[in-house]
């Protein structure tokens, strides 16, 4: 569940995004298809968080905050050494590292949350 909600809000906010041309993906996987980039709405991005959501699943809640930010932060600075190395990523119309950043672990943040409120109520139906 947390893998499906995550792939599909991903694409929806990268379709987005890349509509409005704040983010472009010069190079990408399906470019005759889709602006988005599929590898990492799809499948990377996602797989972090079903890891993340399982990591923390016992966890209260400045312990996930202080385990998702150490998890973001290697992520994001792969990301930014791509966009200041490579042509793979371009940030446009203001987007700048912070964006990504906080929208990363706000995103997060959210699907985690989402999926606390589901186990309680699963929880709570089975009792």
């Amino acid at each position: 569940m947390v893998y499906l909600f995550n792939a599909f809000t991903n694409s929806i906010i990268d379709h987005f995004l890349t509509s409005h041309n704040i983010v472009t993906y010069p190079v990408r996987f399906l470019r005759k298809t889709t602006k988005i980039h599929v590898l990492f709405d799809l499948l990377l991005y996602p797989t972090f968080t079903v890891l993340y959501n399982q990591m923390t699943e016992k966890d209260k809640p400045l312990s996930t905050f202080y385990k998702l930010v150490s998890l973001v932060i290697p992520l994001f600075f792969i990301e930014f050494w791509t966009v200041r190395r490579t042509d793979l990523i371009k940030w446009k119309k203001g987007w700048n590292w912070y964006h990504t950043l906080g929208s990363i672990i706000l995103k997060s943040l959210v699907t985690r949350s989402l999926i606390e409120i589901v186990r309680k109520i699963s929880k709570h139906q089975v009792q």
